[in-house]
């Protein structure tokens, strides 16, 4: 999985009571099977695993990995794993970096460094809005093929 390559000192620390609004908030949505929060191997993070029953045949995992820090940046990861060993895999961020400007996004389908240069809003709730509706047309292309 790629992954952020600048200092995360710089970010902060983790928000973990961001991190339980956000785990509580996606709880509430049909999308996902399973949310762990701070799970022992991401013990920084929201990992939301998506019910299968979304995608079509051969995707064998879908997830997000969320980190929000206390600074407000961010790192939300999706990643879709096939039976292929193949993966499909793009990122939003915000930090500071040396690849792009503070918000970015690593495209798909290898989500590559450096991404993309982007404008995020500032509210958590209005940064997952953007990504889970981003998301949602990707799952929703799948059908429409």
């Amino acid at each position: 999985m790629p992954e952020d390559t600048s200092d995360p000192s710089s970010r902060g620390p983790i928000d973990t009571e961001i991190l339980d609004r956000i785990a509580a908030h996606l709880a509430r949505s049909d999308r996902f099977d399973d949310i762990e929060t701070q799970p022992p191997y991401a013990p920084n993070a929201v990992i939301a695993n998506y019910d299968l029953g979304y995608f079509p045949g051969g995707v064998t995992r879908a997830y997000l990995r969320i980190r929000w820090f206390e600074t407000d940046d961010f790192s939300i990861h999706y990643s879709e794993q096939y039976q292929t060993g193949n993966s499909w895999e793009c990122r939003w961020g915000r930090h500071p970096n040396d690849h792009n400007t503070r918000d970015h996004f690593h495209p798909p389908p290898d989500a590559p460094t450096p991404g993309e240069d982007a404008d995020y809003p500032n509210e958590w709730r209005d940064v997952l809005s953007t990504v889970l509706t981003r998301l949602d047309n990707r799952i929703k292309a799948f059908w429409d093929e």
